[in-house]
């Protein structure tokens, strides 16, 4: 038997590991199995190149409780390791075994799907155990070795009767931490940090029917006919896949084999995706993963958080922001990379070149893909657009690389169901909504009941109307007028139709200058200033006489207050509002001519009411007496 001190340059290295080396002792049991793995994976590649003559079978892994002796047990059927090799890699903490064994078969291990990067990964067993053992036999003829550490720098290390290859770790689980000796939390660590890894990993047995028994129909002495129960038997309780579509060539796969993948990560979920990514790239970094689109909502906050990231098939975090770009943090899946580190701050990680480079290219991918969805199916492409555009809209507006391509595929529905492109809807109003200073205007409505009235008057001047109702609309249009040359963006109810469209020609009032600066002070004594701004326009004498505006910067500066941007305080501005009247229109020339300062004021505040009705400006008690009013006019 050797004694020895373990090789540490401080004095005690197990205080140090409890506090700093990870945020949650829970973690011990993913560095555990990915050690296994990353043996068991050695082994096959030791085999395959004929360094080692051993048979590699079909080896698994083994997670065992021992409730009563309050032991964790975690068994492999890996390479295993010589006494002196424990002496090496376990002793000697900072040197890692994956890195070393990657260095000596470079060129032949980049496929080995070796885990690597857990040098200091055995050592989390102490966060949890205050007495570790290793009983491990290398797949050479070497004898086997046991190694025992009570969690200070001493250990033990003795020949052991251990005939089997591979390694079995065993922890004495410390006092108030006795939660890893549950069943259930041990099932729930394996499912989150392993259910993916590439070795099977057994926890327990299960009864199944058995697949080679069919069971028989008895007909008894009076004919009556019953069927035999199913023959149960005693299988391993394998939780983990081994084989993730990810991990397969999107060639291998057909539409029903990513639907089931999206099934087995989101178990809770019914709703089907719209569409997948599948991401496969080994050049100049290696990624691997699927993404999907699902059924998205207006909310931006809910749905964030739902992507995995893995390193090597480990789960690592659905927490992927600074990896992947903010917009696509709405989408679900995995992603895979070996070259995203573990257990290192978010800072770091946005500053790692890789990272960026993997940012990038999965920002190109989902654009390419998307393209090619529009490119092949623009009908369908169409109807998802609901559904899948909250997260277009915020990728051109937060990477400017997307917003480039999303040229070829961001769509701007109508009002009446049609949708284009930028460069389509360009072409279709060039001609008629070009105002007089060369200046093309897209009009927009944000809700078509609501702004009916207004999308009315600018349909019979024969002009096109958007649907834009997403929360970060005012965003985008901001962007794409800094961006695009010559456009502007206006949604109906910012004025009246003439004044959002200007032409050269304009209509004359049929009021004297006289006459209107009295309509003008009769106005302003009964309307309220404090909500609304009269405003007296010459327009066509079939154009409503009351109507409720609010100027399109104001607005707009508000809603972009209210999502993240804009001006500084105008999310807390009241809201204020033009009346914009028709000096043409007969009714108004009545409120003009009428004897009674009575009647012009019922006429002024009926006809108010009626606009502001239009606009949806009109609840509670404001709109209740406005029917009361009204039945009083009816009498």
């Amino acid at each position: 038997m050797t004694k020895g001190s373990i090789n540490v340059s401080v004095e005690n290295i197990f205080p140090l590991i409890k506090k700093f080396l990870y945020s949650d002792h829970e973690i011990f049991l993913r560095e555990l199995i990915s050690n296994a793995t990353d043996a068991t994976l050695k082994l096959k590649h030791l085999t395959s190149i004929g360094e080692s003559k051993v048979e590699y079978g079909a080896p698994k892994i083994e997670v065992k409780i021992d409730k009563d002796g309050k032991k964790l047990h975690i068994i492999d059927q890996g390479l295993g390791m010589t006494a002196e090799e424990v002496q090496k890699y376990i002793n000697e903490v900072a040197f890692s075994g994956a890195e070393e064994f990657l260095n000596k078969y470079e060129d032949s291990a980049k496929d080995a799907g070796i885990i690597g990067h857990f040098g200091l990964g055995f050592y989390s067993s102490f966060m949890v155990a205050d007495k570790v053992e290793i009983i491990t036999k290398s797949h050479t003829d070497a004898p086997a070795a046991h190694w025992t550490c009570d969690g200070s720098p001493e250990f033990t290390l003795e020949e052991a009767d251990k005939t089997e290859r591979g390694t079995e770790i065993i922890l004495h689980i410390s006092e108030g931490e006795e939660e890893f000796l549950e069943d259930s939390r041990i099932r729930e660590l394996l499912t989150k940090y392993n259910k993916f890894m590439p070795i099977p990993i057994k926890f327990g047995t299960k009864d199944i029917n058995d697949p080679e028994h069919e069971p028989q129909t008895i007909t008894d002495e009076d004919g009556k006919e019953t069927t035999e129960p199913h023959r149960q038997i005693t299988v391993d309780d394998i939780i983990n896949n081994p084989n993730p579509a990810w991990t397969k060539q999107p060639s291998d796969l057909e539409e029903d084999d990513y639907k089931n993948f999206y099934r087995e990560l989101y178990p809770m979920q019914f709703e089907e995706p719209l569409f997948n990514i599948h991401l496969n790239v080994d050049y100049p970094f290696n990624l691997t993963g699927i993404l999907y689109f699902p059924k998205m909502t207006n909310d931006l906050n809910i749905q964030k958080d739902r992507i995995q990231l893995y390193q090597n098939q480990v789960f690592v975090t659905d927490n992927v922001e600074g990896i992947v770009p903010e917009f696509l943090t709405m989408l679900r899946g995995v992603i895979d990379s070996p070259d995203i580190p573990l257990n290192v701050s978010r800072s770091y990680l946005q500053a790692d070149g890789n990272v960026k480079k993997i940012s990038s290219y999965i920002t190109r991918k989902v654009a390419d893909k998307l393209k090619s969805l529009f490119n092949s199916n623009r009908e369908d492409f169409e109807k998802k657009w609901d559904d899948i555009k909250i997260v277009i809209e915020y990728g051109m507006l937060s990477e400017d690389k997307f917003f480039e391509k999303a040229d070829a595929f961001a769509l701007y529905p109508t009002v009446d169901g049609k949708f284009y492109t930028f460069e389509e809807l360009t072409n279709a109003i060039k001609a008629k909504q070009t105002d007089k200073d060369d200046k093309m205007v897209i009009l927009y409505a944000a809700n078509k009941d609501e702004q009916h009235s207004y999308i009315q008057a600018a349909k019979e001047k024969d002009y096109e109307v958007l649907l834009l109702d997403s929360p970060i609309v005012s965003h985008l249009m901001q962007k794409l007028e800094t961006t695009k040359e010559n456009i502007s963006f206006a949604r109906v109810d910012a004025d009246h139709i003439d004044n959002l469209i200007k032409k050269d020609d304009t209509t004359i009032s049929k009021l004297s200058d006289e006459e209107k600066t009295k309509l003008d002070e009769l106005l302003k004594e009964v309307v309220p200033s404090e909500k609304f701004m009269v405003q007296l326009e010459a327009m066509d004498s079939n154009a409503s006489p009351f109507m409720i505006t609010q100027p399109e910067f104001m607005r707009r500066m508000k809603e972009m207050q209210q999502t993240g941007g804009g001006m500084f305080g105008m999310g807390h501005m009241p809201e204020m509002y033009n009346l914009v009247v028709n000096t043409n229109h007969e009714l108004v020339n009545e409120i003009l001519n009428t004897k009674t300062r009575k009647k012009q004021e019922r006429l002024i505040n009926q006809s108010l009411d009626l606009a502001r009705l239009s606009q949806g400006l009109l609840k509670g008690e404001e709109l209740t007496n406005f029917i009361k009013r009204s039945y009083d006019m009816i009498k």
